[in-house]
């Protein structure tokens, strides 16, 4: 677990360079005279007001999945505690979101999410740890662009993209995907919901998965926030036993850039209350790093 502390690592050590930046212009002004020190100081005060501002703007951009930005997410997941052997699986999420104006009132988004896996023993049937590339999902939000709330509806599909049995379900599935976000004050709160059922493919279990991910976040100053952010699964087609996924914990993130690059950090720890018996994960770690690109 190595990447997660050395990310945050860099987080701190980019928001000291402010603070550095700041002292060297305070030493640099040491010999001007009172009237010119005022000046300045309130020209400082005013700009770092309005930095502020833009960083929390762009921090409730950054959690809001079908804004009108184009961003790169790297989300790492860490399962624990699966099966009797406490094995545990990672999956990094490579995230990439696309947003097009199709006209002065609707935006139409595409998210893709492209899974590298590694499954322990315990669930590749004893054939050993197993690492390559999972299922693609490929989800799009037809959104207005001017509503009072955000909202946006689409299909999602489940593309059969595994470089291993162990890693995939080996079937094409389809299915339907919405959202609806609010963003009062310092508030971003909102969800996400799906149903994927199977079309087609080799495999031998059908599909039919419910997705529900409610985000909850409260953003501070300097880019910092608050957030909960779980991913409630069900599989309509196991029974009661092995069927619900229920997540509850939040963590903390941070909006700052590296360089002139904006990018969104985000570390956050979720425990099972409810998970499939015998198989099912009984903690997740997720760390994010999301680069962003805001429109000029």
């Amino acid at each position: 677990m190595n990447h997660p502390i050395l990310t945050l690592a860099l987080s701190l050590s980019m928001a000291t360079l402010p603070m550095l930046a700041l002292a060297t212009d305070s030493q640099a002004d040491a010999g001007q005279d009172s009237t010119e020190t005022e000046v300045t100081t309130k020209e400082v005060t005013e700009k770092k007001e309005l930095d502020k501002d833009s960083v929390k703007a762009l921090a409730k951009k950054a959690q809001n999945p079908v804004a009108n930005m184009n961003s790169l997410q790297l989300q790492n997941n860490t399962n624990t505690g699966i099966g009797p052997d406490d094995g545990t699986q990672n999956m990094l999420n490579i995230i990439p979101v696309l947003p097009f104006k199709l006209s002065d009132d609707i935006l139409y988004i595409t998210r893709t999410i492209v899974p590298v896996t590694s499954q322990p023993d315990f669930l590749t049937g004893g054939e050993g740890r197993i690492n390559g590339l999972g299922d693609t999902t490929f989800s799009s939000f037809l959104s207005p662009m001017k509503s009072d709330v955000t909202w946006g509806v689409g299909p999602i599909f489940l593309l059969p993209t595994a470089t291993d049995d162990a890693l995939g379900a080996e079937k094409w599935g389809a299915g339907l995907t919405a959202i609806l976000l609010a963003q009062p004050g310092n508030w971003v709160y909102g969800g996400i919901v799906s149903n994927v059922w199977s079309i087609g493919g080799s495999g031998e279990k059908d599909i039919n998965l419910f997705s529900l991910q409610y985000f909850i976040n409260y953003n501070l100053d300097n880019g910092w926030y608050l957030m909960t952010s779980p991913i409630i699964t069900g599989d309509w087609e196991a029974d009661n036993d092995h069927r619900w996924t229920l997540p509850f914990g939040g963590g903390v993130g941070r909006v700052f850039r590296i360089g002139k690059q904006p990018v969104n950090l985000q570390l956050s720890a979720y425990w099972n209350v409810l998970t499939p018996d015998d198989y099912g994960a009984d903690w997740q770690v997720r760390t994010l790093f999301q680069f962003l690109f805001p429109k000029k």
